[in-house]
């Protein structure tokens, strides 16, 4: 049986790309740095579907980021 999902957003970003922990604070998914360490080390975090434990991860435009049962598809700024 499948998750479901119950937000996805879109978040534009200006740069090449953002670093995995510094994406949930943009995104107000945690309110700190430290928060969206420990998420991340205990492989609360899927990138592409995948856990990532490594909060220095590049997340570039086009890639998905899920947290429980919320998505966020990383977009290139115009």
């Amino acid at each position: 049986m499948k998750a479901k999902i119950y937000s996805v957003r879109q978040i534009e970003i200006s740069g090449e790309f953002i670093r995995l922990d510094s994406l949930l604070k943009y995104a107000s998914i945690v309110p700190t740095g430290g928060e969206a360490k420990a998420l991340i080390q205990n492989g609360k975090v899927y990138v592409g579907g995948l856990p990532c434990i490594s909060r220095g991860r590049k997340i570039r435009p086009g890639e998905a980021v899920r947290f429980g049962r919320d998505t966020l598809i990383v977009k290139q700024a115009l």
